[in-house]
């Protein structure tokens, strides 16, 4: 097949770790031709999705990994497989790119379906399963996130729309930073916050459960550094092998049909002790980890999966 992968500029990726790489390592496997490019590279062009961007080949050889062709335009509607794997901010730029992608799926399978992408972002999606989250609120009014914290107490406050821990704040009984916390957030963006009561259980670790269209196939657990809140490997959270519990595959039992329904082949969601907290289907990690802990190739699976479906 012809595949595409739309991702953040792949000379800065850690092939250790990166799971872009690891799923573009895998089609290279079995066959199939790579194509990369940026997403300020997509562009409309008089009825056409096209794409500026290379041909791709790519070893795991950090610093040599990405072997990359001249510089070409392509249209993307050639193309059997596109994948949608740039990081957020889920700001209107990243809502754009899932706008022009959707024009070409599914002719060419758009990997996360475009249109569910942009409707279910990692942290509103699990609004729709009140059972399993924390308590939550989503809200940019200062007097409704201080009702809520009133109430909660001790509770983390976060962007809607970011990602990779950045602009996560703890803010217990004692604190006195939600004024200013807010002023600063509201100063920059027009967004809302959300809030959520505060998991104890976030000291043992920060699950990333993994699930392939549908079906949970397994779990790393991430803990926080020493005197840290958050657990994301991008903040210095230490991933460890760790087993999946009954609660697990309760939670994945109850999302993973909604999931597979809305063409979400990839994603990682989020458990700490007993309660989701988010799911990621923007572009979400953790396979190269789980594979080195528990011998799971992820990125074969997610393959099948997509091979099946083209199919």
């Amino acid at each position: 097949m012809k595949i595409a992968f739309q991702m953040d500029p792949i000379g800065a990726v850690n092939i250790n770790a990166d799971s872009t790489f690891r799923l573009a390592e895998e089609a290279q496997a079995r066959g199939h031709e790579l194509f990369y490019y940026t997403p300020d590279m997509l562009s409309f062009r008089e009825g056409r999705i096209m794409a500026r961007g290379q041909s791709l080949r790519v070893q795991r050889v950090q610093g040599d990994h990405a072997i990359l062709g001249e510089m070409v335009d392509v249209d993307l509607a050639d193309f059997d497989v596109v994948w949608l794997r740039q990081d957020p901010p889920f700001d209107m730029f990243y809502i754009t790119t899932t706008h022009l992608l959707e024009r070409i799926h599914p002719k060419t399978l758009v990997v996360n379906d475009p249109f569910w992408v942009r409707n279910s972002p990692e942290k509103l999606l699990v609004l729709n399963f009140p059972q399993l989250t924390p308590p939550t609120t989503v809200a940019r009014d200062l007097e409704t996130i201080k009702a809520f914290k009133d109430k909660h107490g001790d509770v983390i406050l976060k962007p809607l729309y970011g990602n990779g821990g950045a602009g996560v704040f703890r803010l217990d009984a004692n604190d006195r930073n939600l004024s200013s916390l807010h002023e600063l957030f509201t100063g920059f963006s027009r967004e809302p916050l959300i809030v959520q009561k505060y998991l104890p259980a976030v000291t043992k670790g920060d699950k990333r459960v993994i699930l392939v269209d549908g079906e949970v196939v397994g779990a790393i657990n991430r803990v926080p550094a020493a005197g840290e809140t958050r657990s994301n490997m991008h903040v210095g959270g230490r991933p460890e092998k760790v087993e999946l519990t009954e609660r697990d595959r309760e939670i994945c039992a109850t999302i993973g049909p909604v999931l597979k329904e809305k063409g979400q082949v990839f994603v990682g969601i989020d458990v700490i002790g007993d309660y989701l907290t988010e799911i990621n289907v923007t572009s979400p990690t953790g396979i190269q980890e789980l594979e080195r802990f528990d011998g799971i190739n992820v990125a074969g699976m997610i393959w099948d999966a997509i091979e099946a479906k083209r199919a």
